[in-house]
């Protein structure tokens, strides 16, 4: 399965989950650190959690990926989580995190691919 097919099902899988503000961006034209960025909003440490098992879940099945979740309730506390997925990195953000951290606008020279509200 190519890389982008991956980060499409990654954000159907988020989409699944009630995550929001979905964002697939290609990255590898400004920058080294993977090919693609899926950012999401979640309404709670709750929901953050769960959207974290559930895109590992799927790393693991879908990409044969070992995932392994370190801290996840007290990064879901601090309203972001990081799941690297090698050349896919899945950010999920609280609101006010999102905002703060603004990585919609950081990267904003990428390839904006799908955007669900």
């Amino acid at each position: 399965m190519n890389t982008q097919v991956f980060a499409r099902k990654l954000v159907d899988v988020i989409e699944d989950k009630k995550g929001e503000n979905i964002l697939l961006m290609e990255i590898s034209g400004v920058s080294v650190l993977a090919d693609y960025f899926v950012i999401a909003t979640g309404s709670s440490d709750r929901q953050l959690k769960a959207l974290a098992d559930a895109v590992a879940e799927a790393g693991e099945k879908i990409a044969k990926r070992r995932v392994l979740l370190k801290n996840v309730d007290r990064q879901a506390e601090s309203g972001w989580i990081l799941i690297d997925l090698g050349d896919v990195i899945v950010h999920l953000f609280s609101p006010p995190q999102r905002k703060h951290y603004n990585l919609d606008g950081l990267w904003a020279e990428a390839k904006v691919l799908l955007r669900v509200q």
